[in-house]
């Protein structure tokens, strides 16, 4: 199992959201600019949410600590839903703190809202 892994559920239709792609990033720089924020992001892994709306097998089994990202391609599932849709994408910053510990970052996701949360 991936050290990060997610679930998205469609709260809108009340079930799993099957063939979200997601792309797991880190920062591209640990550097930071003179606000604080750091560069662009380079992806780790990729994968789609399966038909119970998750993604297991999203990146290695080990990760170091710092920040990372998921990204969902939110614009692919609704278009493929056929759903009118306010948010074509949704990025979550976190910080993995514990490298022993399981990362798990669930989205609930309508057309016009989203949130989350850290699973177990």
């Amino acid at each position: 199992m991936s050290h990060i892994t997610t679930h998205v559920l469609d709260t809108a239709r009340g079930r799993p959201a099957a063939g979200v792609p997601v792309l797991l990033e880190h920062p591209a720089t640990h550097a930071a600019s003179a606000d604080g924020r750091t560069g662009g992001w380079t992806a780790i892994a990729s994968a789609a949410t399966d038909d119970d709306g998750r993604a297991g097998a999203l990146g290695p089994e080990r990760l170091a600590a710092g920040p990372y990202r998921l990204v969902f391609d939110t614009a692919h599932y609704f278009a493929r839903t056929g759903q009118q849709a306010f948010y074509p994408e949704v990025s979550v910053v976190f910080e993995l703190a514990d490298e022993d510990a399981h990362y798990h970052v669930p989205l609930l996701l309508s057309p016009h809202s989203y949130t989350t949360y850290r699973g177990s």
